[in-house]
């Protein structure tokens, strides 16, 4: 498993603020607490308190299995949303949780890798779900019409707009941790598998 320590000034675009409003130092213990790991992206964000209140409700009102859409289809969603992105954050976080979701790992590392050609062994929910997070995730954003008329068939409308949410998220998150060099922080344990990783976004 990574063992990640706080980035130096260096490795970052920018320092994280020395001062903390009190309001979001809630939020940020929550966060260590719920995943163990010091929540860099959210100290970065208090330099901008009301972007970091925003940034946590959206974060909040995330989708969640089985409630929202199933436990595969989001986590695979997740995971090329992450690759697509390129953002070693993120898909270190979102890999963390792909056994839970039920992902094995070759089908983590078939999406990790945006081999399409495998895709379709995952199920056709998912394997739709991957194309859409990739088509969304990826510039300029072009969804066909052949993969539209798929998704209908296979989701509800409400589905649809779940997992646009969520591509979306994850994406608001890989901008965010690319553009200030935000590192991977050790949430996946390569035991399983090693992770492929993008280069870094921000170099010093």
């Amino acid at each position: 498993m990574h063992e990640a320590p706080l980035p130096s000034p260096s490795e970052l675009l920018v320092s994280p603020p020395r001062r903390v409003p009190w309001y979001l130092r809630l939020g940020l213990w929550w966060a260590r607490r719920a995943t163990g790991k010091e929540p860099l992206p959210g100290r970065l964000l208090a330099h901008f308190p009301r972007g970091a209140v925003g940034a946590g409700l959206f974060e909040l009102g995330a989708a969640h299995a089985p409630r929202d859409l199933g436990a595969r289809e989001l986590a695979a969603a997740r995971l090329v949303a992450s690759a697509t992105a390129g953002c070693a954050f993120c898909i270190d976080m979102n890999a963390a949780g792909s056994a839970e979701a039920g992902l094995s790992t070759d089908e983590l590392v078939a999406l990790l890798t945006l081999d399409t050609s495998r895709w379709t062994a995952l199920g056709p929910r998912e394997a739709l779900a991957a194309r859409y997070a990739h088509a969304l995730s990826s510039t300029p954003v072009a969804v066909p019409l052949e993969l539209q008329s798929a998704l209908r068939e296979a989701y509800s409308d409400r589905e649809i707009v779940v997992l646009a949410t969520t591509i979306a998220q994850v994406n608001y998150w890989a901008r965010f941790c690319n553009g200030l060099g935000v590192p991977l922080a050790g949430f996946f344990d390569e035991r399983a598998c090693s992770l492929p990783m993008p280069a870094p976004a921000v170099r010093s």
